[in-house]
């Protein structure tokens, strides 16, 4: 479920990029965010792996 935009967090994201930041800038910062919270959600909702699962599905060293 997509998390609500709290307008106050989007003007704060603004707010620290620097004044010549492109489009592009934004939108990083916004993805960026967005992955964040999607991982804090799962991570709460036990939606986790192991590193040792993860390294062993791609065939990693551990």
């Amino acid at each position: 479920m997509p998390t609500i935009m709290e307008k106050e967090e989007a003007h704060r994201i603004i707010d620290r990029l620097p004044s010549d930041a492109t489009w592009d800038d934004l939108m990083r910062e916004i993805y960026v965010r967005e992955v964040i919270e999607h991982g804090l959600s799962d991570s709460k909702a036990g939606r986790t792996k192991e590193v040792k699962e993860i390294r062993a599905k791609y065939g990693l060293p551990e």
